[in-house]
């Protein structure tokens, strides 16, 4: 993946993606839903960017504090205790809530630290990732800081927008494989 900070080709990519995840979605007659932290709304704004969301696009929630997390996304507080608000647990139960809350057919949870500065011992730019597709999920641990030296808090952004992106795609896309 070429990605460079502020780099123009990047939002080129993300477009490209969004606009593959549009086409599949409203070809395969599915909806999409997300629950957004770290990203703060950006694959909503990207998805709804492209001509023809709204035929698969219900929306998303941007939950930034934990309380939100907890009372609209229904994540457990005792997920939240254990693991600590960044953790592949809690953008599991944010898929899975936004998913329930929507009533979608797949929903993407993102949860992180954009930077800049870390928290405890994770860096800026570790983000978790969940995609929810055809009753399967996908969960990454993706570290931006290792692709990039020092990333500012709109490259953590993008690039996090761009991997949950890709990795609807490729869930949708096993599940299209399998079928076959």
């Amino acid at each position: 993946m070429q990605i460079h900070k502020n780099d123009k080709s990047v939002t080129k990519t993300i477009d490209t993606i969004a606009s593959d995840v549009v086409k599949y979605m409203v070809a395969s007659g599915l909806t999409l839903c997300t629950a957004e932290s770290c990203t703060g709304g950006m694959v909503s704004q990207y998805i709804t960017s492209v001509a023809g969301a709204s035929a698969m696009f219900l929306g998303g929630v941007c939950s930034y504090t934990e309380e939100i997390k907890q009372k609209i996304l229904g994540v457990k507080k005792e997920t939240l205790d254990r693991y600590t608000v960044y953790s592949e647990q809690v953008a599991s139960e944010m898929s899975a809530g936004a998913q329930r809350l929507f009533a979608s057919d797949c929903a993407l949870g993102i949860t992180g630290i954009a930077g800049p500065g870390g928290v405890g011992d994770k860096p800026a730019g570790t983000v978790y990732i969940s995609a929810r597709a055809h009753g399967r999920e996908k969960v990454c641990t993706l570290k931006v800081f290792e692709q990039y030296e020092d990333p500012d808090r709109e490259t953590v952004r993008r690039v996090s927008a761009l991997t949950a992106l890709q990795m609807l795609l490729e869930i949708c896309k096993e599940a299209d494989d399998k079928d076959k």
